[in-house]
């Protein structure tokens, strides 16, 4: 993951991959060819919050003492705001000029605690040191981290990604997916060990990216890649519904090094057809050569294709905390919302 920096009410923090599935119905995310190309690539990920979440409460330094408008209102940690006085908060940006507008003035803010919207008033107060007006925040607008590319369909520019539901570091599922896509260089691994899970880390590559994501749901993130994406060395494959896997061998493509994907065994030890937190498998990892670069499967690796008879079936999503060489994966259908 590229180093991160924190700077006053405005920075992006890390994304954190969900450890437990949910038991959401999949959403559809639009016609997929029958054919499709194999991802494996790491890709990094920005993504907007639909609004600003706060990171913690503090003070407002004024002329007349230290206060905190955003504590004495209510305001908790995790909260995210999404509207001032009605007006749509998008971004750090706009949370400012809003509350600066106020004069002083008691404002209205919307705030989403856990799913839940509700409105609070809060009365800025005007900090000595900018002359600004504030109410005692630290904030983000937006999430960033890496995953893997499950597939992406030529035919009409789309991808699918993770395998799984977005969460911050608190477990709170993000549940806008609307952001920027780059590609990602894998610069070092921490190996996944019993009890604690591993974790692959990259450079986000060039300043434009390789497309856009536009959805989050319980089975994946998913965009559109730019149209003048690299295809040269992209395999195309079928793909399989969950009636055709079979306990047995497979393989997996993932990118732990660098920007290159790679090919590595595994075996599909349990296929769950109709298991509605999306664990249709239970696989395991079989190549040498990835338990010890990796230990197994580390965060990073959701989205990772299951290739089981030349089909693409599915994509890793969960490792097994107690076991780094064992996880869980989608169904390729259940990733599609068919």
């Amino acid at each position: 993951m590229r180093k991160l920096s924190f700077y006053l009410l405005n920075f992006i923090f890390v994304l954190t991959l969900c450890v437990l599935g949910l038991g959401v119905s999949p959403v559809p995310v639009g016609a997929i060819s029958q054919s499709v190309y194999i991802g494996g690539n790491s890709a990094g990920f920005i993504l907007n919050m639909g609004g600003v979440q706060v990171i913690a409460v503090g003070d407002v330094k004024t002329e007349s003492g230290i206060c905190s408008p955003a504590k004495e209102c209510g305001i908790q940690n995790g909260d995210i705001i999404t509207k001032i006085n009605g007006k749509k908060v998008e971004n750090a940006n706009d949370l400012n000029e809003y509350l600066n507008q106020s004069n002083g003035k008691s404002v209205k803010i919307t705030v989403k605690r856990e799913g839940n919207e509700s409105e609070l008033c809060a009365q800025p107060k005007k900090d000595c040191v900018s002359g600004k007006y504030k109410i005692g925040v630290l904030i983000r607008d937006t999430l960033s981290g890496i995953g893997t590319i499950t597939y992406i369909d030529r035919e009409n520019g789309r991808f699918g990604a993770l395998g799984h539901a977005v969460c911050d570091e608190n477990n709170n599922i993000l549940s806008v997916g609307t952001g920027k896509v780059y590609g990602c260089s894998i610069v070092s691994v921490n190996k996944g060990v019993r009890g604690k899970a591993g974790e692959l880390k990259g450079l986000f590559v060039g300043e434009n990216g390789v497309g856009v994501s536009d959805t989050i749901n319980a089975c994946g993130l998913y965009g559109k890649i730019d149209k003048d994406f690299d295809y040269n060395g992209c395999e195309k494959t079928q793909i399989a519904p969950l009636k055709e896997a079979k306990i047995g061998e497979a393989h997996i493509y993932s990118t732990v090094n660098g920007l290159q994907k790679e090919k590595f065994s595994i075996s599909i030890v349990k296929v769950d057809e109709h298991n509605k937190e999306n664990k249709n498998f239970v696989i395991k990892v079989t190549d040498k050569s990835l338990i010890e670069r990796t230990g197994g499967i580390v965060q990073g690796m959701s989205g990772s294709p299951i290739i089981q008879n030349g089909k693409l079936i599915g994509a890793v999503t969960h490792v097994f905390l107690n076991d780094p060489t064992r996880g869980y994966g989608i169904g390729i259908e259940n990733m599609l919302g068919n």
